[in-house]
């Protein structure tokens, strides 16, 4: 019984060594830096529940008037792999930190790249969407026998 403790402990002295250890590196980075990191976290915060929390209340609602019940799932799961790929790709598909001078850097199609995830998710939606639409139907012909 007291192994449990012990490791839940030794669990808390190295997220508390972890979190000193954080705070130590940002509060070497000087005064400028420290605001930009502020700035750049506080942006963060108001740039997800502000514009991706806002559109993904928008989309719920939608989907609520919209899409039958069966079919909400597989649409949502569509939503937040589709979106969380795209926020992820935002930098490559705007292509920031590309230079004049290293032609190598995002020496990729990206857009093509991106175009491609979106048809397997959309196939994988589609997918889903027929097997629910299927196990749907099975459960409303046994109901009625």
């Amino acid at each position: 019984m007291r192994s449990p403790q012990l490791l839940r402990g030794a669990f808390l002295l190295v997220g508390l060594a972890a979190g000193l250890f954080g705070v130590w590196s940002l509060l070497r980075l000087g005064l400028s830096n420290l605001v930009q990191t502020v700035i750049w976290l506080v942006a963060g915060v108001l740039g997800h529940d502000a514009l991706l929390a806002g559109i993904a209340l928008g989309l719920l609602l939608v989907g609520v008037r919209v899409l039958p019940s069966w079919a909400r799932g597989p649409v949502a799961a569509g939503f937040v792999v589709l979106g969380t790929v795209t926020v992820m790709a935002i930098p490559v598909l705007g292509r920031f930190g590309a230079r004049p001078d290293n032609p190598s850097l995002l020496d990729r199609s990206y857009g093509t790249g991106w175009l491609v995830v979106a048809g397997i998710v959309a196939f994988g939606v589609i997918a889903a969407l027929a097997l629910t639409r299927r196990r749907e139907a099975g459960r409303m012909d046994g109901d009625s026998g």
